[in-house]
């Protein structure tokens, strides 16, 4: 077997890799579903109409998607800019004290096992092929699979969270008004369960675990609007 195809034939697949958009797709598609169910739930717990439920859950969707993404890019936004800046200052290092930076990287390695002498020649190697992204890397913890990424986080969030609202809504559209609390509150937890297995696996994280904290979790909050839709009556 020749080493091209050696090189070639083995890729792995971390979830590093996609951990900005999974974080912010999971997160808001969990969101999505608990908050507009919980929503959901309280107006009908509060004796409205289906009428009133359904506008409820509808804006729920419409705010909470438009909230997540705006939330998502400042915050993202803000990490980015602190990126920039550190490779900014890195770049003025590198520039105007090169050895320093060279001996630096140097000692990083040597904290993290190798021998001093291989130390240096990886270190003076690697500043050669690119030292700015060596630094990036080793000094600062950057990477490309960990940069921020505002609008992708953005657009991850708004779509994921009215995709997640979008199911509870729907039961409620479709079931009779009376039964409408069960059915919301059985599918979203159905649902909850389902994103809780599929971002755990996806992250290689126990998986009965976090079912277990955000099906309890989506229950107590649910519970939580219906005891308070049914104590403040009868209007929204």
């Amino acid at each position: 077997m020749t080493s091209h195809h050696l090189r070639h034939s083995h890729r792995e697949s971390h979830a590093l890799e996609h951990v900005g958009w999974l974080r912010a797709a999971v997160l808001g598609a969990n969101d999505g579903t608990l908050s507009t169910a919980s929503l959901i739930v309280g107006v009908a717990s509060a004796s409205s109409g289906p009428r009133e439920m359904l506008i409820a859950g509808t804006a729920g969707l419409v705010a909470g998607a438009l909230s997540m993404a705006a939330g998502e890019y400042v915050s993202v936004s803000s990490q980015a800019d602190l990126e920039h800046a550190d490779l900014t200052r890195e770049r003025h290092e590198l520039r105007d004290d090169p050895e320093g930076e060279l001996r630096e990287l140097t000692g990083i390695y040597v904290k993290r096992g190798l021998d001093p002498m291989l130390a240096a020649e990886v270190a003076r190697q690697l500043t050669e092929h690119d030292a700015l992204g060596a630094h990036a890397r080793d000094e600062l913890g950057l990477s490309k699979a960990m940069a921020a990424r505002p609008t992708q986080a953005a657009l991850a969030s708004a779509f994921s969270f009215a995709v997640g609202a979008a199911i509870p809504l729907a039961v409620a559209a479709l079931v009779p008004f009376n039964h409408a609390s069960v059915a919301v509150v059985t599918v979203s937890v159905a649902m909850l369960a389902v994103l809780g297995g599929l971002g755990a696996r996806t992250g290689r994280a126990p998986v009965i675990r976090a079912v277990l904290r955000v099906v309890v979790l989506g229950i107590a909050a649910m519970l939580l609007t219906i005891g308070i839709g049914k104590l403040f009556g009868t209007t929204v």
